[in-house]
């Protein structure tokens, strides 16, 4: 959107009591979807391990990281663009597949010390923006991008979600009701909701589809395995102030390989992001503070989030939902909304009531997540007008979809006496990258079509 009647960039001049409301609308547009990170996060090593998470990677230490990683963002892009950076969800499959190792160190390993291995991983991810940030400021971000084109990145976000779709099933098949009801909520807000309501449909169809979660309980119903729809003895036993539970990062190779390799598609997500804000406050942040700065914001706070035990970040559509809203484009009204964020990470009872969140509603909530995940990426390749009458685009396409959803169990192999574990979405990387090198015919150039350039990642 280019510049408007309207349109407030200096939101001092509405006055303290609104810039707080303005900060506290961002605040929970990003809540909904950044807390369902760790929510999904837990019941995969619970899944696999048998126990819960309570060191690292739980509610808390998300908000604190969303927060800390927002002004830390801030700080590397000027303090110049409205952006708020929430979880990614592009991690969870490499989440769900550290739950699941149990070859070599991993084999009887508990769930606290898995997680730190993955948040390791999510460390170097978070590096490897550096280094594209880098390369960007010496050759330009058009060089680069010709490497990492949408017949690239679009199949590879299209297998994370598909890879996660048997995990929503399963989540959802512990009661269907429930699971039904969150999903239904979540299409009729997104579809005919108004104003707010319209960009927080994963937020509404949480809250609902608890809301009834709670009168189940109350009326004494169960699931259908005949476990408690919602226990509350968590609740009861956390304090109303309380530091997050940090836990340190661990590295190793084979969750590095498992989690590195996604940072091709959030990479790709934040210069999608980083665009749209741009149009949509009609400034080009793309070359002032420059895509070097934003990237290297989004991953020294990445970086940062994983070192403490903390999901990835990235860029949050729901908030560019907001600017568009609301017409307020001042980036201090986002550090307001960070700044909640990381007070309300010092509440234990907030934490712990969004951790009984019943799996069932996970499942329903993931049915539209993950799919949308998978239709986000056929959308980067329509937009981008990839032509797949191209025997190259072809051959790249149909390889990265055999690696990403083929090899379930990846490709394990020893260096010296050290095991490492390709997974799927690695392979299905590393192949669709080198097939674009070796095979001639790339004609992608970054900014010939910008509102392809806009949709090129994973939004919320």
């Amino acid at each position: 959107m280019n510049h408007s009647d309207g349109a407030i960039r200096n939101a001092r001049a509405l006055g303290v009591p609104k810039m707080l409301i303005l900060g506290l609308q961002h605040m929970f547009a990003m809540f909904g979807a950044t807390i369902l990170v760790p929510i999904l996060v837990n019941t995969y090593f619970q899944q696999a391990t048998g126990e819960p998470l309570t060191r690292g990677l739980t509610v808390s230490i998300t908000l604190f990281c969303a927060g800390v990683g927002t002004l830390l963002f801030h700080v590397c892009a000027k303090m110049k663009v409205p952006a708020f950076l929430g979880s990614s969800f592009a991690f969870l499959g490499g989440f769900s597949t550290v739950a699941n190792l149990n070859n070599g160190k991993y084999a009887g390993m508990g769930a606290n010390e898995k997680v730190a291995y993955a948040c390791g991983g999510i460390v170097v991810a978070g590096l490897l923006y550096l280094v594209l940030a880098g390369i960007i400021r010496a050759i330009g971000v058009k060089r680069v991008m010709r490497y990492l084109p949408p017949v690239v990145t679009g199949p590879v976000i299209i297998c994370i979600g598909l890879s996660l779709a048997g995990s929503a099933i399963g989540n959802a098949s512990t009661n269907w009701f429930l699971a039904l009801i969150a999903l239904a909520v979540i299409i009729i807000f997104n579809i005919w909701g108004k104003g707010m309501f319209k960009i927080i449909p994963i937020l509404m169809g949480v809250v609902i589809s608890y809301a009834v979660a709670l009168i189940m309980t109350a009326s004494g119903m169960k699931n259908p395995d005949g476990s408690e729809i919602l226990a509350f003895t968590s609740v009861a036993q956390a304090g109303w102030v309380g530091l997050p539970t940090f836990q340190l990062a661990k590295f190793d190779i084979t969750a590095i390989l498992v989690m590195a390799p996604i940072a091709i598609a959030t990479m790709m997500e934040h210069v999608g992001d980083i665009s749209a804000i741009s149009a949509t406050v009609g400034e080009n942040f793309l070359a002032e503070p420059g895509l070097h700065r934003t990237l290297t914001g989004d991953g020294l706070a990445t970086a940062l989030a994983g070192f403490i035990g903390g999901p990835a970040n990235t860029t949050y559509g729901e908030n560019t939902g907001v600017l568009e809203l609301s017409k307020v484009y001042d980036p201090e009204v986002i550090r307001i909304a960070a700044v909640f964020a990381v007070l309300i990470s010092f509440i234990p009872k907030v934490s712990a009531i969004i951790s009984t969140m019943p799996a069932s509603i996970i499942g329903g909530v993931s049915f539209m997540l993950y799919g949308m995940i998978s239709a986000i990426g056929v959308r980067n390749v329509v937009e981008n007008k990839v032509d797949l009458t191209k025997s190259r685009n072809l051959i790249i396409v149909g390889v990265i979809f055999v690696c990403g959803l083929g090899f379930s169990n990846g490709i394990t192999f020893t260096i010296g006496n050290t095991s490492i574990t390709l997974t799927a979405l690695a392979i299905a990387a590393i192949a669709g990258i080198l097939l674009n090198i070796i095979l001639p015919g790339n004609d992608y150039e970054f900014g010939v079509n910008p509102v392809g350039d806009q949709n090129r990642g994973i939004h919320q």
